[in-house]
């Protein structure tokens, strides 16, 4: 029998109906928040597959049109891959929960959300959110809930919870958080809120503004976390049993006797090629000497031996303060940069950190090179473009090409994120630009040095961005009370750290970040000293990019359109437009422009030719212009009457020049002074209410 469970979350009633849907999944709930309705399934597999020794975590969250009373685009006509917002929405759930599984549980395990109705109020990501913990929860599914998602925004100062469509409009900020229930620190029953995932962005926010809105939303989501409670302790089912991959303590000791001295030396090595060669020179030589007969080695000694490797990296860090390349915890690694390598390319720059090394490549374009993108909620028509490509080469690999991933897409959306509240409004500046992140080498923090690769190509490519923004990774290591940040971190130091974050901005503010958190009861503090030195490492990166480019150049490049904007009457559209695209067929096709009119009388006209673009601007000018009483044109004869001659001023637009006006003296006959198709210079003298135009010959020739 369904049960229905409510509370207020935000300001705004929230219910959780369950035993409703879905009956087959191990948990099923239907989240209903306003008008967005959210069905959420989690369904664990009860066997193994042989051999498994990690999670096989499935995350999807899709939307479907009929959640917005609309039909989906294109030939088939139903939903097909997921779009960048379902995959970037899967990756946060995926991020949040994958942690949070009981140590060990190995079970083919999948998560689906599906968007079945939807407002422009209520946040159909944080009902995903919401759903999936409680599904968790409620099923038998070891997971180490509740966990709740809240978006946070800010208007005029003002820090909203959950902010509508309308309000994250004017916000300066969009903070997606995940935070999970603990047992409080004072004990007495209570629980705390840690902060599990974020993700999100800003408009050059400080960073202790930044921490005000992370407790803000933390402590937000305590409705939606005791709601779970309610749930669990009412309809919660016990979880099952599991049998993780049994480890006995002679294995650990053979594996550590036969390894240990050499991983030791393996992370005294700071380059990542070598390292990997001496690691599986190492794992090589410890397989073969745990080696018994025909049965070879057994196969749980490569889960000791990467739980070594993580010992090993992380007492060298916390006890011996000392990383694997030598550096202090603080020390950011060696950077240089380039730009304008790609003599065709409107804009380019080459980033080098370390091992890490970024292509960024700029193109821009015209409002027909918009990209067009069609969500549940709306269509967005996007100007800015990033995307990220990760070749296998980049880390030293051979494998088939494919498309982006889910990876490649957060990637992109991060740095895109980054760069984005720097760009000139586009107004001012009529572009589509698109940004390709060319990742050539990989060590760690690629996603950071497409940041400041993009930065360095916006600059090249004259694009008037208003500050530098450069990007950092950082990682912590906590023991106890024992807590190192890490600078610049590697890739091996993500792998054996607690913490993954990255900060980007500009020396002003944060304009984007993402955390994700593996332990708990990281303080305010311990948040605020990451922010603080991943800032001093920004400002670093900046003043690095600065001595390679400190400003934007002055001119786009040749190869670039030049793109003039027009603004005409709206009633003049059908004149410029013509009879079935008549006229701007013709203007096309005599300069050989671009050419788009908007519906609000905004004309851009895009040409890599100085000449033809004045051409075309002349044209249209000629098409929308309007005669002035008092002003000089040079007309062409249409039709010649007794009393005088009518004369076309302007395309489409004739005059009559009487027969009194057509010179000094007098004339008897109009063909003694015109003819048809004649081109003669008239003077506009007068128009009248109904639009009648008087022109004159003989005043011109004054």
């Amino acid at each position: 029998m369904s049960e229905v469970f409510t509370t207020t979350f935000a300001g705004r009633n929230v219910s959780i109906k369950t035993n409703y849907l879905a009956g087959q999944a191990d948990g099923a709930v239907l989240v209903t928040y306003g008008d967005t309705l959210v069905l959420v399934t989690a369904v664990s597999l009860q066997s193994k597959r042989e051999g498994l020794d990690f999670l096989p975590l499935t995350v999807d969250y899709q939307e479907k049109t009929f959640a917005a009373g609309k039909i989906p685009g294109g030939f088939f006509k139903r939903e097909g891959r997921l779009n960048e917002k379902e995959i970037l929405t899967s990756r946060i759930i995926d991020r949040s929960i994958r942690p949070l599984f009981s140590d060990g549980y190995c079970y083919e395990t999948q998560i689906v959300a599906t968007v079945l109705s939807v407002d422009d109020e209520h946040d159909s990501d944080v009902a995903a959110m919401l759903g999936t913990s409680a599904a968790l929860c409620m099923s038998d599914i070891p997971f180490k809930g509740p966990i709740a998602g809240m978006r946070v925004g800010r208007v005029n100062q003002e820090l909203i919870c959950n902010p509508s469509d309308e309000q994250m409009e004017e916000s300066d900020m969009d903070l997606f958080l995940v935070g999970r229930k603990i047992p409080s620190a004072g004990g007495g029953g209570g629980f705390d809120i840690n902060l599990v995932m974020l993700e999100g962005g800003a408009f050059e926010v400080p960073e202790d503004e930044v921490l005000d809105a992370i407790a803000f939303g933390l402590e937000s989501m305590r409705p939606a976390i005791e709601l779970q409670d309610t749930i669990c302790q009412s309809i919660g089912k016990a979880k099952r049993p599991f049998e993780p991959v049994e480890i006995s303590e002679e294995l650990r000791k053979k594996v550590r006797d036969a390894a240990y001295a050499g991983l030791q030396e393996v992370y005294r090595e700071g380059r990542k090629l070598e390292r990997y060669a001496k690691r599986a020179e190492v794992k090589k030589k410890m397989m073969e000497k745990l080696s018994s007969g025909e049965a070879g080695p057994d196969p749980r000694a490569g889960i000791v031996f990467e739980e070594l490797e993580r010992e090993i990296i992380r007492t060298m860090i916390l006890a011996d303060r000392r990383r694997i390349d030598g550096r202090t915890s603080s020390d950011i690694r060696p950077i240089s940069s380039e730009v304008g390598i790609l003599p065709r390319a409107h804009g380019s720059g080459l980033f080098n950190r370390g091992e890490t090394q970024a292509l960024v490549a700029l193109t821009l374009g015209t409002s027909s090179d918009e990209q067009r993108l069609d969500f549940i909620d709306g269509e967005e028509m996007r100007t800015f473009m990033l995307h990220y490509n990760f070749p296998p080469y980049s880390v030293g690999e051979a494998r088939p090409l494919r498309g982006p991933g889910r990876r490649e897409i957060g990637h992109g959306n991060l740095a895109r994120r980054a760069l984005l509240p720097v760009l000139p409004p586009h107004e001012d500046f009529p572009y589509t630009i698109r940004l390709v992140s060319e990742i050539l080498a990989s060590n760690g923090s690629s996603s950071m040095a497409t940041v400041c690769g993009g930065s360095l190509s916006l600059m090249d490519a004259g694009v008037p961005v208003r500050d530098t923004v450069a990007g950092i990774a950082m990682g912590l290591l906590k023991e106890g009370d024992e807590v190192v940040i890490l600078s610049d971190i590697l890739g091996d130091e993500d792998h054996a750290g607690d913490m993954d974050f990255k900060v980007c901005g500009t020396k002003k503010g944060i304009t984007a970040l993402q955390m994700d958190i593996k332990v708990d009861r990281l303080s305010q503090g311990i948040l605020k000293d990451a922010l603080y030195q991943a800032r001093e490492g920004r400002v670093f990166i900046i003043d690095k990019l600065r001595e390679t480019m400190d400003a934007p150049r002055g001119d786009l490049s040749p190869y670039a359109p030049r793109i003039t904007t027009l603004v005409i009457k709206q009633e003049k559209i059908r004149d410029v437009i013509g009879t079935g695209g008549k006229n701007i067929r013709h203007i096309i096709s005599e300069t050989g422009v671009s050419m788009n009119v908007d519906d609000d009388g905004t004309v851009t006209i895009a040409s890599n030719d100085g000449e033809s673009s004045a051409r075309a601007v002349a044209m249209v000018r000629a098409l929308t212009e309007e005669p002035e009483i008092g002003r000089i044109y040079e007309g062409t004869v249409k039709k010649i009457l007794d009393f005088g001659a009518f004369v076309e001023i302007l395309p489409g637009t004739d005059g009559l020049v009487h027969i009194s006006q057509l010179d000094n003296k007098r004339v008897e006959k109009v063909t003694d002074v015109l003819n048809e198709g004649d081109t003669v210079r008239v003077k506009v003298i007068d128009i009248d209410r109904g639009g009648k135009i008087r022109l004159s010959r003989k005043d011109a020739l004054e």
